[in-house]
């Protein structure tokens, strides 16, 4: 199913990165991956995805400088993130919702919890979507009714000229 939510999982340990991915695949969602910032970046370029799950603690690029660098560029910069932190790191949590991160989850966590906390960010970010779709056909009908409303006008002066005439 392609209306499934993509999800980009981005975390340096390859095991805890098959781990994941696989059950979050497990769990409905189609999955890319990525074991660096900069790989995330590339994959973000190659394949439109609804989330970024990350870990904070990540060599050369942290989840909170990926955060940073998405939210930075145009295009990318309304996709949810959300970060991994372990418990004994509050700073790098705080860091990273200063960077831009959605949400940052405690390790250890419950699987199911970052699942509904998953599929909450996707719905939210769905529905601001569909709203500025909406907002957009509006102002298109406000438009033309505005040019309407103009050509009306125009033909009512030109029968009271006739008129008058």
């Amino acid at each position: 199913m392609e209306d499934r939510p993509r999800i980009l999982v981005v975390e340096p340990n390859k095991t805890a990165l098959s781990v994941l991915a696989r059950r979050l695949s497990d769990a409905g969602f189609r999955v890319a991956t990525a074991d660096s910032g900069s790989g995330a970046i590339a994959e973000l370029h190659r394949v439109p995805v609804d989330l970024l799950l990350a870990e904070i603690s990540m060599p050369r690029m942290s989840g909170a400088e990926l955060a940073r660098l998405i939210r930075s560029h145009v295009q990318l910069a309304d996709l949810p993130i959300m970060l991994i932190t372990g418990r004994s790191a509050p700073k790098s949590a705080v860091l990273a919702y200063e960077a831009g991160a959605d949400d940052v989850i405690l390790k250890p966590f419950h699987f199911e919890v970052l699942v509904a906390r998953i599929e909450r960010r996707i719905a939210r970010m769905r529905a601001v979507e569909q709203l500025a779709q909406d907002k957009a056909a509006l102002d298109a009908r406000v438009v033309e009714r505005a040019i309407q409303i103009g050509e009306l006008k125009e033909q009512l002066a030109e029968a009271q000229a006739r008129a008058r005439a």
